[in-house]
């Protein structure tokens, strides 16, 4: 019911990252940098996809508390155990995925550049 708020703050925390290298034009520093959108748009796309998912299947409503959990007691801590339990994981998959994406690519731009 709340697996994807990890993802979606990190998603917000990587687009401030990305506008902040574009803006200081440290964008193509590290292999890293330079790939940064396609982290972004993992996650973004990830969390947009589940916040769907949720609300389909009821999890997610329109009206305050909007997360059905928080409508019953002791539904803060059932969100806060799917968070962590959840939410990291998914992030942290997400993310490794993301790096070795972006170690192949540039193993492949080096190994391009050098031929």
């Amino acid at each position: 019911m709340s697996c994807f708020v990890v993802p979606l703050a990190q998603a917000v925390v990587t687009s401030a990252i990305r506008k902040s290298n574009e803006k200081n034009n440290r964008s193509n520093h590290s292999a890293f940098a330079r790939h940064l959108p396609a982290l972004e748009k993992m996650l973004w796309g990830g969390s947009v996809m589940l916040v769907v998912d949720h609300i389909i299947n009821g999890e997610l409503t329109w009206r305050f508390p909007f997360f059905t959990a928080l409508e019953n007691a002791g539904g803060g801590a059932v969100m806060r155990r799917e968070m962590l339990t959840v939410g990291v994981p998914m992030s942290l998959v997400i993310t490794a995925v993301w790096a070795v994406y972006a170690l192949a690519k540039e193993h492949r731009r080096k190994k391009v550049q050098l031929t």
